[in-house]
């Protein structure tokens, strides 16, 4: 899960370079408002964010939230697909208004759009069980803990340099590596918390979160640069998407547990 998120962010930086002189072709808020349509991209790779359904139609999170945005401004939502390597040219040269999608807010992808204030976190933690009292994920850097990871995933590597005396046992996919938490099979597992909800559920397991993350993203909706109308609407909408409870009903709804570190209604931004 990680890898792919961190392998997308760098290859779409490469090629929203080539897209950077149509910036100027983004719609305007007025323009959106008076076409009656606002086209959000939404990668359908990101489950639960975005996936397709039994009748090929995305789904998710962020089709969801796009939806409460385009009520907002009182337009009808066209979602448009996006891959992990275009979505951040799609947004630059003005296919689509703005891109979700775990656009996780960075320097470099800030050279190329503008970000809104944040819409949801991701957290890179630490999975166990409670029958585990670690608090720290530095604690678990023990001859007594055993990994349980996803072959050829991100975390594998930050354990062999950041955490090298505990053991690591590699399996092939996310439902079979919570399973074997579960079971016992291993002590805890490194990745995305958020974005094992599904498969934590599927097991009757009391489950814990290392109480300390060891990273933080945050995820805004990307817009083209230079818009400053649109991006000051959308700052607004989701603050109060926030303040009404829609983000955290959304959230609850689609992951299956209560964000793990809430963004939260920030008045000022």
């Amino acid at each position: 899960m990680l890898k792919s998120f961190l392998a997308a962010a760098t290859l779409a930086v490469a090629l929203a370079g080539a897209a950077l002189p149509q910036a100027v072709e983004a719609r305007t808020l007025d323009e959106i408002m008076k076409s009656g349509v606002i086209r959000v991209g939404v990668n359908p790779t990101l489950p639960p964010l975005g996936k397709f359904d039994d009748k090929n139609e995305i789904v998710g999170f962020d089709v969801d939230y796009a939806g409460e945005i385009a009520k907002l401004l009182g337009v009808k939502l066209e979602v448009v697909q996006v891959g992990s390597p275009d979505r951040i040219p799609f947004v630059a040269s003005g296919k689509i208004d703005f891109v979700m999608g775990a656009m996780t807010r960075n320097t470099e992808r800030a050279k190329v759009i503008d970000f809104t204030v944040p819409v949801h976190t991701e957290v890179l933690g630490v999975l166990t069980t409670k029958a585990n009292t670690f608090t720290d994920w530095k604690q678990f850097d023990d001859p007594s803990v055993t990994f349980v990871q996803v072959r050829g995933s991100t975390p594998v590597k930050f354990i062999e340099e950041n955490l090298k005396n505990a053991k690591v046992t590699l399996l092939d996919n996310y439902p079979d590596a919570v399973r074997a938490l579960a079971q016992g099979r291993g002590t805890a597992m490194i990745d995305v918390i958020d974005f094992m909800g599904d498969h934590m559920s599927k097991h009757k397991v009391e489950w814990r979160i290392v109480e300390t993350p060891i990273d933080v993203y945050y995820c805004s909706l990307g817009v083209a640069k230079n818009s400053t109308g649109l991006k000051d609407w959308l700052n607004i909408a989701v603050y109060d998407l926030y303040r009404k409870g829609k983000t955290t009903e959304l959230w609850k709804k689609w992951f299956g547990m209560d964000m793990i570190k809430p963004v939260g209604a920030q008045p000022f931004f």
